[in-house]
């Protein structure tokens, strides 16, 4: 019985469990308050009638020494007898006021020959019901004992008892009643963020651009509902967020494969096209064969250093444990005039000139990748400014950093470009064929081989210059 009473009260609400507790402690409270307010009552009542018989028998005590026994009538339903008390007897002096059943009175007498002060007891008569007993010594061997109902006192408790169970159990009602109503406003933030945790369940999340508009509103509850409702929003716009990138990422990783797919698919259909060509016995001449033999490797070659910088790429991002980055110390100043002569070699139309500042510039890096990076850089001006365009390269040291500054007078990067222009197989001239313009990997594998790095690269300049800056910790590593 109880294990199921305890399952059904687990399976209530909040809000009436809180009522329900409420009530067995507010009941517990009243009966330990109307047991006390009772006994009390019942004390108070008993003392009053025992002050009132000895004072009944100073007057009754004068009169047994008087005439030997108590001429004067006592109240209606009291009791009063004079008793000669010798060596643990006790006789009734006649003619006496005294039930059929004397037993108590007599006790009581035999036992007052014994004490030295006054005695009370409190005594069920026989067909009479409960009386206070009080006996007192009228001179030495006469004891005097008195009866007095104690119905009024019962009556009396017994109305109390009957006002305290009537007015506890309309307060503990009120309480229940009023207490859940009170209970069920206060936990109503509680219901809402229950309301909202239910609309976030049945909203889709599989959805690439999946949003939680959803949020917990009000200003009810307390401190205590305020930062949990506070907490509660903050955590469904950290899932918004946490949706966001996801979504941004997957979005991100289409276009990636998509554009990675389709510049694949050019070399891989020039290879497949040039090995056709073979079948035939005008490309088997030694001219034609050593011609589209070297376009062959060309495709090749290029196709290989698509999928280097996809692979580096991958890498970069995987943040594998063995990083694709060999850490030594070496000079950056050296690592920019080597980039400046391979550039002038490769493309003498584009006028270079080089800033160095210090003579040596020590940091621990990847001398490797840092060439790739600034290689890129030039790259990237050469090809996407006409011929006859200024370049430069600036190298300065400041606050523990080393900068690297690659500037072209070209047409400049529109605004609207800015944003991606690190973005992978990103082109700002969508026209430009892949020949001239490349595979739009390298801005993106230079921004990835200096984060690498614990640097940074930025794009800056005004319209008609292009500035793009690399920062290098000196201690990068």
């Amino acid at each position: 019985m109880i294990p199921r009473l305890w399952r059904a009260y687990r399976r209530l609400r909040l809000g009436t469990r809180l009522a329900l507790g409420l009530g067995v402690l507010s009941l517990v409270v009243f009966a330990v308050v109307g047991t006390a307010l009772t006994a009390s009552m019942r004390d108070y009542l008993e003392r009053q009638l025992a002050d009132q018989m000895k004072l009944v028998q100073v007057v009754q005590s004068k009169d047994a020494a008087e005439h030997g026994t108590v001429r004067r009538k006592p109240y209606y339903g009291w009791y009063t007898a004079v008793y000669d008390v010798s060596g643990g007897s006790a006789d009734l002096r006649t003619p006496a006021e005294v039930p059929a059943d004397s037993r108590a009175l007599t006790a009581l007498a035999r036992t007052m020959a014994r004490s030295d002060e006054d005695l009370t007891r409190t005594v069920r008569i026989g067909g009479h019901g409960p009386y206070l007993l009080r006996a007192c010594e009228v001179r030495p061997g006469v004891v005097l004992v008195s009866a007095a109902p104690l119905g009024d006192v019962e009556d009396t408790v017994e109305q109390l008892v009957t006002v305290q169970v009537v007015a506890f159990g309309l307060a503990l009602l009120a309480l229940v009643v009023f207490g859940r109503r009170m209970l069920r406003r206060g936990l109503k933030p509680l219901s809402d963020m229950a309301g909202t945790a239910h609309g976030i369940a049945s909203h889709d999340l599989s959805e690439s651009a999946a949003r939680l508009p959803l949020r917990v509103d009000g200003r009810d509850g307390g401190r205590e509902v305020a930062e949990l409702r506070t907490a509660f929003n903050t955590m469904l716009e950290h899932i918004d967020n946490s949706l966001a990138v996801r979504a941004e990422a997957e979005r991100r990783l289409r276009r990636f494969v998509a554009d990675a797919s389709h510049e694949l698919r050019t070399p891989l259909m020039s290879v497949r096209g040039y090995a056709d060509l073979f079948q035939y016995a005008a490309a088997n001449e030694p001219g034609e064969r050593e011609r589209h033999l070297a376009r062959l490797r060309a495709e090749a070659a290029r196709m290989g250093v698509l999928l280097d910088d996809l692979l580096l790429l991958a890498r970069l991002d995987a943040d594998e444990v063995e990083a694709p980055l060999r850490w030594e110390d070496a000079d950056l100043a050296e690592l920019v005039r080597q980039a400046a002569d391979a550039f002038r070699a490769g493309h003498p139309e584009h006028p270079l000139t080089v800033t160095t500042g210090p003579a040596a510039v020590r940091l621990r890096l990847d001398p490797q990748r840092v060439r790739q990076v600034l290689d890129n850089l030039l790259t990237n001006a050469a090809v996407h400014t006409p011929p006859g365009t200024r370049v430069s390269v600036t190298l300065s040291v400041a606050s523990g950093a080393a900068r690297v500054a690659v500037a072209d007078r070209g047409p400049g990067v529109p605004a609207a470009d800015r944003e991606r222009i690190f973005d992978r197989f990103y082109r700002v001239d969508k026209a430009r064929s892949r020949d001239r313009g490349g595979s739009g990997l390298g801005l993106a594998v230079a921004g990835s081989l200096v984060r690498a790095h614990g640097g940074t690269i930025e794009l800056g300049g005004e319209p008609g210059v292009t500035v793009f800056t690399v920062t290098l910790p000196a201690a990068a590593r």
